[in-house]
């Protein structure tokens, strides 16, 4: 009877386990960021955010696995991320992070990155020479 009674208890724990990891994944957003100011601190990296299609100002947060992602050790201004994760008062929790193509973005946010890069290629190209 007791073998029985831990079995039960075993299986009910791995349901309930996975019911949590499902409301967690629920719960997780995905979002696009073009970096807006040069990162200083890379935990807290300020950004334009597009969740839903509405942009906003954020910080996005990095976990201790973001921070050792090599992504996210270039990270400069204007790069253009996906990424999942949460919204926090503080701004973004990043979960995932994946650097990609400025035309990739949604519209709310490809004139941001493109001014960005214009800008950024005027303030750089002149030192290069």
């Amino acid at each position: 009877m007791t073998s029985r009674l831990s079995l039960l208890l075993m299986l009910f724990g791995l349901v309930a386990m996975g019911t949590v990891s499902l409301v967690q994944a629920a719960g997780e957003l995905l979002g696009f960021a073009v970096v807006s100011e040069v990162p200083k601190d890379k935990a807290r990296v300020s950004a334009k955010v597009s969740v839903n299609d509405a942009v906003s100002e954020m910080k996005l947060l990095a976990s201790e696995t973001i921070l050792n992602n090599l992504i996210w050790k270039k990270l400069e201004i204007c790069h253009a991320m996906k990424l999942e994760g949460y919204k926090v008062a503080e701004g973004f929790q990043v979960i995932t992070v994946h650097v990609i193509d400025a035309s990739m973005l949604p519209m709310s946010l490809q004139s941001f990155a493109g001014d960005c890069l214009i800008k950024k290629a005027i303030e750089i190209a002149p030192l290069v020479d």
